[in-house]
C-alpha cells in the first residue's frame, strides 16, 4: 500500500530540471476536456508522483466513493445524506435524476409564466440569499449575462442594509420580482433581507408584495408558511448542498435572466465533465490530476495557500466562488471517523483578476517567502470588440507570468533577483459560454471531492459556520456568555 511517506520521500527537483529531463513532459501533463485545455507541466508533478497518488487513491477507495456519490448512496456521513448535485445535471441515480428533471420542468413552467407577465410586469430580479444560495447564481449572471438585457439582476447576500438600499435606488418596486433562496428557509440574513424588500414594496404602493415572490428551498412548507404561494415555490433536494446548488432551482435567476437554453447548456457542460471524471483513468483525469497537485503542495511542500487568477473580466467572481467551494468543503480538522486529521487539509484559497492583480500581489508571488501555487485561467476567444492588442496583451501577460514564476532570474543585486521554481497551472478555455462554464465549475467540484477522499475527510458538511451564528442569535435575544472584549464591543456599539 502506498502511503503519504512514499510521496514525501520523492526527490524534490526544480521545474527547470524536470523540463530538461523529459522533452515530452508537456504532453504527459496536459489534457483537453470539454473545451478546456489543462496544463500542469509547470507544477512539480511527475509520472512517478502521479502513480504514487493513484496508488494512494486506490488505498482510499476513491473509485468506490466516487461510485457511491454518483449512485446516490450516503456520502455525507455526519449528516446521513446522499450527495446528489450531479443528479441535477442528469448524472446520478435514476430516481434522483427524475426528481431533478421534474424540479427543472416546474422551474421552466414558472419562467414561461413570468415571461408572459402572469405575475405582472417584471423588469428587475432581486435575488436574496447567502453563501451557495448567492455565490453560484451571481457567478453565472455576471459571467454570461453581459449581452442579455432581458432583466436587470441584483443578487444581495450581505445583511448590511447598504447592500439593499443600493438596489432600491435602481429598481422600480412595481416591476421587481423578489427571489428568496434559502435551503432551510430560516437563514437569518436572507429572511431579514427578504422582509425588508417586502416592506420596501409595500411602502411604494405594491398591493400584493407576496404575489411577486419566488422561493427556492429544500423546505417548501416553510416557504408557504412564510407567505409564498405554492405555485411559486421551487423546491430542490435535501441532498444538494448549498455550495453545489447552482444546478438546481437555486439557478432560477440565471435561467430567467439568461434564458432556458443557456441554463440547459450549463447543465450539459457539467454533465460532460461528470462523465470524464467518472470514466477516465486517474492519469488522464482532470479533477484527479488537479487534486494530486493540490495535495503535493499542501502535504509535501508545505504550501498553505492556493491562488487562482482569472485573466478574463467575466470570471472575476470565480475566486470568491472557489473560496467557499474549497474552504467550506475541505477546511476540516477531523476525518470521517471523527479523529484528528493530523496533517494539513484545504489550502487557503485566494486570488484575483488579470493584469490588475499583477500590480497588487504578484510581488509576493515572485519574490516573497511564501510558496503559493498559482492557477491561471484564460479564454482564447475574446469577448470585447476593442482592437485585438487588448486581448493579445491579456493572454501574453497570463502566459508570461507562469513562465517567469518557473524560470526566475538571478541577479547580483538580491533585491532584483527572482528565485524561480514557483509552480503554476493553466486552464485555457476555447471560449467562455454556458457549456464551458458548466464544465469548469464541475471540474472544481470533483477536484474538491478527490482532495477530500485522499485526506479522509467529509467534504460535504459545514458545521464550522454555525457557532458564530448561534452566538450572534443569542446576543440578539439579549443573552450570550461573552468574554470581556466582546461584551465591551457590544456595549460601545449601543447594542446591549
Amino acid at each position: 500500500m502506498t502511503d503519504w511517506s512514499t510521496i514525501e520521500a520523492f526527490p524534490k527537483r526544480t521545474l527547470v530540471e524536470l523540463f530538461a529531463d523529459d522533452p515530452e513532459r508537456l504532453g504527459k501533463l496536459s489534457l483537453d476536456v470539454a473545451g478546456i485545455h489543462f496544463d500542469w507541466a509547470k507544477t512539480h508533478l511527475t509520472l512517478q508522483t502521479i502513480e504514487a497518488f493513484a496508488a494512494l487513491a486506490k488505498s482510499c477507495d476513491l473509485a468506490g466513493k466516487r461510485q457511491a456519490m454518483f449512485g446516490g448512496e450516503i456520502v455525507n456521513v455526519t449528516e446521513g445524506r446522499a450527495v446528489e448535485h450531479t443528479a441535477e445535471r442528469g448524472e446520478g441515480k435514476a430516481e434522483s435524476v427524475a426528481i431533478a428533471q421534474a424540479s427543472h420542468s416546474r422551474m421552466r413552467t414558472l419562467i414561461d409564466a413570468i415571461e408572459a407577465d402572469a405575475l405582472g410586469p417584471v423588469r428587475h430580479i432581486l435575488h436574496v440569499g447567502i453563501g451557495g444560495s448567492a455565490l453560484g447564481p451571481h457567478l453565472l449572471v455576471d459571467a454570461l449575462g453581459r449581452e442579455e438585457k432581458r432583466y436587470d439582476v441584483a443578487i444581495v447576500a450581505n445583511v448590511d442594509g447598504t447592500a439593499l438600499e443600493d438596489v432600491f435606488d435602481r429598481f422600480d418596486p412595481a416591476a421587481t420580482l423578489l427571489v428568496v433562496a434559502s435551503k432551510t428557509f430560516t437563514t437569518t440574513e436572507t429572511m431579514m433581507n427578504a422582509s425588508s424588500v417586502l416592506a420596501w414594496m409595500e411602502e411604494h404602493g405594491v398591493e400584493d408584495p407576496y404575489g411577486r415572490v419566488v422561493a427556492l428551498t429544500a423546505a417548501p412548507d416553510k416557504a408557504v408558511e412564510w407567505g409564498v404561494d405554492e405555485t411559486r415555490v421551487l423546491p430542490f433536494s435535501e441532498s444538494v448542498g448549498g455550495r453545489y446548488s447552482l444546478w438546481s432551482t437555486i439557478g432560477f435567476p440565471a435561467a430567467l435572466a439568461l434564458g432556458w437554453d443557456q441554463f440547459e447548456e450549463l447543465l450539459e457542460g457539467a454533465a460532460e465533465m461528470d462523465r470524464h471524471f467518472r470514466l477516465s483513468a486517474l492519469h488522464e483525469n482532470a479533477p484527479a490530476l488537479a487534486a494530486f497537485a493540490d495535495l503535493y503542495y499542501t502535504q509535501v511542500r508545505g504550501a498553505e495557500t492556493r491562488a487562482p487568477f482569472a485573466y478574463d473580466e467575466r470570471l472575476r467572481l470565480l475566486p470568491s466562488y472557489l473560496q467557499q467551494l474549497e474552504m467550506e468543503s475541505n477546511g476540516k480538522g477531523v476525518t470521517v471517523d471523527g479523529k484528528p486529521v493530523g496533517r494539513p487539509t484545504a489550502a487557503i484559497t485566494w486570488g484575483g483578476v488579470g493584469t490588475e492583480a499583477q500590480h497588487a500581489v504578484f510581488q509576493l508571488l515572485h519574490q516573497g517567502t511564501h510558496l503559493v501555487p498559482v492557477e491561471f485561467l484564460a479564454v482564447i476567444e475574446p469577448y470585447d470588440t476593442l482592437p485585438e492588442e487588448h486581448h493579445r496583451a491579456l493572454l501574453l501577460n497570463a502566459f508570461a507570468q507562469g513562465a517567469a514564476l518557473m524560470k526566475g532570474k538571478p541577479a547580483d543585486d538580491p533585491a532584483r533577483s527572482y528565485s524561480g521554481d514557483r509552480p503554476s497551472s493553466t486552464l485555457l478555455l476555447d471560449q467562455l459560454d454556458a457549456r464551458t462554464l458548466g464544465a469548469l465549475i464541475a471540474f472544481y467540484e470533483h477536484r474538491v471531492f478527490v482532495n477530500g477522499v485522499l485526506l479522509g475527510i467529509n467534504s460535504f458538511d459545514q458545521f464550522g459556520v454555525e457557532l458564530g451564528k448561534e452566538m450572534a442569535k443569542a446576543a440578539e435575544n439579549g443573552g450570550g456568555d461573552f468574554d470581556a472584549s466582546t461584551t465591551d464591543l457590544i456595549r460601545r456599539a449601543g447594542l446591549d
